[in-house]
């Protein structure tokens, strides 16, 4: 026997750190004898689902792979067996980007702030907070938006926000390894406050018992709509305000008030963020009746209506009490008509009049008369009606053809019609016809002809309009030619002339001389002429093309990026050049504009980029040459993205990246260059390093095993330009570490069997495969031998007795990491090992009706035959229990599993080399079986009685957590509870009625549930109020409807002769028992007895009862209780005598 022991490493005692997503190892050498039993928890009860645990006699090793913040802590190494336990910790870091802050508040609400305040993450991620990021969102967006991503405290104010709009804020912390998880506000916010106090408070109105008040809206309602509106009011010498109304208008009328008492009124305003602070009216308001003399409050004393239409005419007015109106009309008393009439109310009069016309016109005298004094107020009412029409006769002076809506030369006759507000007035009779013209003469000369081309056969010529058009407009022009060889002019044109003021005049003789002149033409005629300066010898000019480039454009053209490029380049040459534009190293963009004429060629590019830079050519051909230029354009923008990036070198943390200058840097030299990367699960890039000043960057502190995107950005004066990008995603890794300790599994005479571990670190990157080499003894040659996915191979057709070396190499995408030798040769020959079997679990816990699959490892060579026994008897194998055994396992498999099936189950297994045995313990959970009687009876009195029973033979596998008890009154069938969470085996039942009698029934519950079976007992109890023993027990019976035969339980001590003094009270009572309920008689001898003075019977469902009073010796005899059911019936017998009275 030998005490557990834990070998804890130097490295272990000390924090463990790692890195988040890589592998946590843990591994922990152990002793004890027997072999102890390994349990590892975590401080704080965290689940261990995602470890995997490999524990063997001489060793532990706990797993967790792709580790995170959560799995910080303290692990706890627990080893026991029969000798004792030892326990151990190992404190463990991960390296991860902190957890959510805690306990986020809003602090403070204004209407354009939020001050909110949190506590530090619980989990740091290994590293000291270096700061916090805090975002807000508005409600009805789904984006966050940073608010300060470099906040030092555990609070911020969130300010200039929107007042009236809601919410959400989150914050994150960060560390050195990036930015955590965020904590989130769980609602929205709305960003307001209380409101203003009210506007002016207006006294609208007071009486004896009542004060009418008005007020105007608060001038800002806090960010939050105005929910309502309280009303104080302060008698004087009170200091109490109390509320006298609530409110959603500005007004209110308050009742119950005092006459002649002097009251103070206020008004708040209330949104949901609160009360205001109240506005108070400015002077207390004593409650009586008000006397006002009449007075009118009159915007307008005069009032106009078109003729026709309705005229309402309100006169407003002020009075206590209420004023008599009377309405005059020029000094007469109103008549009222239908159409006519006045209505008066507490506050205005108002005269109707519909359809007015011209009787309606004049003064109306309003009068108010009560007991304080009379007003009047002359009003003037104006019927507005059409004018008639004006006098004629109509008059006609200075005609001309430009009069608006005129024909020249048509003939027109005239009336006229007066118009006011009301409308037109009907027309005076008409004027005489006048015919719209002008008086006309013939134009001037064309101005300035002269001819503008020569070619051998035509003469380009062009003029501008005459000075004097002749008071017409210019119809045409009428050119006319002269061949100086024969003197003769002709006309070129058609008779009716051309429209232009240019011409082409075609047709010549060559070498010919001509000379030209041209005439303009009017409504008037043909006017003067004028002549082309000098004679024209037709024949073609010869020019070689040429253009003047300017000034400008000789130097570099700069452009901002977004503006328009235009180059406009005058040309010439005889015949008209032809015109090219063209782009060095590339193409002119097809949104590019050119215009092209005789004279000028222009280019036009809008929207300009950095791939507008370049040189632009202009070529221009004729028949006499060709002439060529460039103008070099620089679009000022940022550059276009670096070219030729790289990825130079990977390590299982790092990238190491190259790459080239841009081809266009945008007109600006490159000042720096931006490295981002971004992990391929996630959209967004972070910044690496935005002012790197060289061409090659080390992208370290990556995550190992992840995929990551990296882009390059070059930045001038202009801005940060096009980034170009890694096309795949570049994983960080390395080539895997050797794979860990090699065992030997199984040694033939022509065959190995190895197993290893996975390297301790995979070089980032997903093990691919092992390669197994193996040299024979005396060769210095390693020859593959195997290539697996999985931690072992077989390796065959060696030859017997020969000696070998294995070694094995993992394989990733990287490559082959360094082998791992076997630390011995192996000698192919059959191995000869003793048996073993070493279950995993000491015990298996099972629900019964749930299946159970019991899988417990065994080795040996030769394969040992395996035996299974239950409780001392060899294990009886059904369809539902069976056992199947494998090469290194046999299993037990019990399909739903009844609580029979729980026992000590021993497994033995054998071979020619020996035999080893174990065992396991199968515990069966369902609900316990019935408490076990007997029930006892102690401490019995009058009021009480105390029960106790054994617990249930089968507890249902777990501990027993209550039991029930119920009782129920013979005289009626319904069970009480007494008590449903008695811990222990033993109650105590008070508040019993004396004289009454009572059964008892008790269940046992476990975690599973409760029995379904109980027990009865029957307590007899006399008037005296003794108490007799508990009747046998009817044994128990399950809770379910049935037929039943009728039987009769009756007391022990009714088996023996009863003995009765005369004069005394007996009683005879049993239990009844059938289904359906039995019908019940009494007998004495043979005789059925019935209820009289003498016998009381009191029968109920499930009991009997009979008292009989009486000193005569007829009650002394055989008595008989029957109970007759459907199918059988029953008889109970009492002996009874009577004793003589002392």
């Amino acid at each position: 026997m030998l005490p557990p022991e834990i070998e804890l490493d130097a490295e272990l005692r000390k924090v463990v750190t790692i890195r988040a997503c890589c592998t946590l190892r843990l591994f922990v050498p152990i002793k004890g004898r027997p072999a102890p039993e390994v349990k590892w928890t975590r401080e704080h009860g965290e689940s261990l689902d995602r470890a995997s645990i490999e524990s063997t006699s001489s060793y532990t090793l706990l797993i967790v792979e792709n580790v995170n913040r959560f799995d910080s802590g303290k692990y706890i190494l627990t080893i026991e067996n029969s000798s004792g336990s030892k326990s151990a910790f190992v404190n463990v870091r991960v390296l991860d980007t902190p957890g959510a802050p805690q306990d986020l508040k809003i602090k403070e609400v204004t209407k354009s702030s939020v001050t909110l305040t949190w506590e530090p993450p619980l989990i740091d991620g290994g590293s000291k907070i270096k700061n916090y990021i805090v975002e807000k969102r508005e409600s009805t967006r789904k984006a966050y938006s940073t608010v300060n991503a470099n906040c030092h405290k555990t609070s911020w104010k969130v300010d200039s926000l929107q007042e009236g709009c809601n919410y959400y804020f989150r914050v994150l912390a960060e560390n050195e390894y990036g930015i955590g998880l965020p904590v989130e506000t769980s609602e929205s916010v709305k960003v307001s406050e209380r409101p203003l106090p009210p506007g002016k408070i207006t006294l609208l109105d007071v009486t004896r018992n009542s004060v009418s008040l008005s007020w105007e809206k608060p001038e800002h309602d806090g960010g939050s709509r105005i929910l309502g509106y309280i009303v104080e009011m302060q008698s004087k010498g009170s200091e109490k305000w109390s509320t006298c109304a609530t409110v959603k208008v500005t007004e209110a009328t308050i009742t119950g008030l005092i006459q002649g008492e002097e009251y103070t009124f206020r008004v708040s305003a209330q949104n949901e963020k609160g009360i205001s602070d109240p506005r108070q009216l400015g002077i207390p308001v004593v409650a009586k009746d008000l006397v006002i003399p009449p007075a009118f409050k009159l915007l307008f004393t005069t009032f106009s209506v078109l003729a026709g239409e309705d005229l309402k005419v309100d006169v407003p007015f002020v009075g206590r009490p209420k004023p008599a109106v009377f309405w005059h009309k020029d000094n007469v008393a109103l008549k009222q008509t239908t159409r006519v009439n006045a209505e008066s109310s507490e506050n205005n009069t108002v005269l109707t009049i519909k359809e007015a016309c011209r009787e309606d016109v004049g003064s109306y005298l309003v009068k108010l008369t009560n007991s304080a004094g009379e007003a009047t107020e002359t009003l003037n009412i104006v019927v507005l009606d059409k004018p008639g029409p004006p006098t004629g006769p109509v008059k006609v002076d200075e005609v001309t053809a430009d009069m608006t809506g005129l024909i020249e030369n048509h003939d027109y006759e005239y009336r006229v019609s007066a118009e006011n507000a009301a409308g037109l007035s009907e027309p005076s009779p008409p004027s005489t016809y006048y015919k719209a013209c002008d008086p006309i003469y013939k134009p001037g000369p064309p101005n300035n002809p002269k001819v503008v081309d020569v070619t051998r056969s035509s003469v380009f010529l062009s003029w501008s309009k005459p000075i004097y058009d002749g008071g017409s407009e210019i119809q045409g022009y009428i050119v006319e030619k002269c061949d100086v060889s024969d003197g003769e002019w002709s006309i070129c044109t058609p008779p009716t002339g051309i429209k232009n003021t240019h011409m082409e005049v075609e047709k010549l003789v060559e070498k010919h001389e001509y000379k030209f002149r041209i005439c303009a033409v009017n409504k008037a005629g043909v006017g003067e002429h004028a002549d082309v300066l000098d004679s024209v010898i037709v024949e073609e000019k010869m020019e070689a093309p040429d253009l003047d480039l300017d000034m400008e454009l000789r130097k570099i053209v700069n452009v901002r990026a977004g503006g328009s490029l235009r180059l406009f380049v005058p040309i010439r040459g005889r015949p008209t050049p032809e015109v090219k534009w063209g782009k060095m190293d590339g193409e002119i963009r097809e949104a590019a504009i050119i215009d092209t004429t005789s004279s000028f060629t222009s280019l036009v590019l809008d929207n300009v980029n950095r791939f507008d830079t370049g040189k632009y050519t202009l070529t221009l051909e004729n028949s006499s040459g060709t002439k060529s230029a460039f103008v070099t354009v620089r679009v000022l923008d940022t550059p276009s993205a670096p070219v030729n990036l790289k990825i130079r070198e990977i390590t299982k943390d790092s990238v190491s990246l190259s790459w080239e200058p841009p081809l266009l840097d945008g007109g600006a030299k490159i000042k720096n260059y931006i490295i981002e990367k971004r992990e391929a699960t996630r959209k967004s890039y972070a910044a690496v390093v935005t002012n790197c000043h060289k061409t090659s960057w080390k992208v370290d502190q990556l995550q190992e095993g992840c995929y990551y995107f990296f882009r390059i950005s070059a930045e001038n004066e202009y801005g940060i330009g096009l980034p170009e990008e890694t096309s795949d995603p570049i994983k960080v890794a390395e080539v895997p570490q050797p794979p860990g300790k090699i065992t030997v599994d199984d040694v033939t005479r022509n065959s190995v069997s190895l197993s290893w571990e996975k390297p301790e670190h995979d070089g980032g990157s997903k093990i691919i495969q092992y390669i197994v080499e193996m040299q024979a003894k005396g060769s210095e040659k390693w020859s593959e031998c195997a290539r697996v996915k999985t931690l072992e191979a077989v390796i065959t057709n060696l030859t017997q007795g020969e000696e070998y070396l294995f070694r094995v190499m993992a394989v990733n995408e990287k490559g082959k990491s360094d082998p791992r030798a076997l630390a011995v040769p192996i000698i192919a020959k059959d191995l000869v090992i003793e048996p073993d079997v070493r279950p995993a679990f000491h015990s298996y816990s099972i629900q019964v009706g749930q299946d159970l699959k019991v899988e417990v490892p065994i080795a040996g060579r030769p394969k040992p035959t395996v035996t299974w026994v239950k409780d001392g008897q060899p294990l009886r194998q059904t369809t539902r229990v069976n056992v199947s055994d494998l090469t290194d396992l046999t299993i037990l498999n019990i399909k739903e599993t009844s609580k029979e099936d729980g026992g000590t189950y021993e497994i033995t297994v054998a071979n020619v080399v020996g035999q080893k045995s174990a065992s396991v313990e199968i515990i069966t959970l369902d609900k316990p079986d019935p408490p076990v009687g007997p029930v006892k009876f102690d401490e019995i009195s009058a009021e009480s009685i105390t029960l106790s029973w054994n617990p249930p033979a089968y507890t249902g596998g777990c501990q027993i957590t209550n039991y029930v008890v119920h009782k129920r009154d013979t005289t009626t069938t319904v069970w009480e509870t007494v008590s449903a969470t008695v811990a222990r085996t033993t109650l105590k039942v008070t508040k019993l009625k004396t004289g009454s009698e009572y059964q008892f029934r008790i269940f046992a519950e476990n975690r599973y549930g409760q029995n379904q079976r109980y027990e009865f007992r029957v307590i007899a109890k006399n008037a005296a109020g003794a108490i007799s023993k508990p009747s046998d027990s009817t044994g128990p019976i399950t809770a379910r409807d049935e037929v039943e035969l009728p039987r009769i339980s009756m007391d022990p001590k009714y088996k023996d002769t009863i003995v009765v003094s005369a004069g005394e009270t007996f009683r005879l009572e049993a239990d009844v028992h059938g289904k359906p309920l039995p019908t019940i008689k009494w007998y004495k001898g043979d005789k059925e007895l019935e209820e009289t003075a003498r016998y009381e019977i009191k029968n109920t469902d499930f009991t009997v009862r009979i008292c009989a009073s009486n000193d005569e010796k007829s009650i002394c005899g055989s008595w008989t209780t029957e109970g007759l059911g459907n199918y059988q019936h029953h008889k109970g017998f009492y002996d009874c005598l009577l004793e003589p009275t002392r």
